[in-house]
């Protein structure tokens, strides 16, 4: 008697591009997520400071 033959695996193109996708929507937010955390901690540290140093009032 001989052993039936393995069935091909077949991949699902869909599926995966689906989960590649789904991935890296995820690390995207994350990354968000922990840029926007930093800019509540500290608002003044995204500002650089020559903009500061650059204005000049005409009193």
């Amino acid at each position: 008697m001989e052993e039936p033959t393995p069935e091909p695996v077949y991949v699902d193109v869909d599926k995966g591009l689906t989960l590649a996708c789904f991935v890296f929507l995820c690390l995207f937010l994350i990354v968000m997520i922990i840029r926007c955390a930093k800019v509540i901690m500290d608002p003044y540290s995204a500002i650089p400071t020559s903009t500061w140093e650059e204005q000049h009032l005409d009193d």
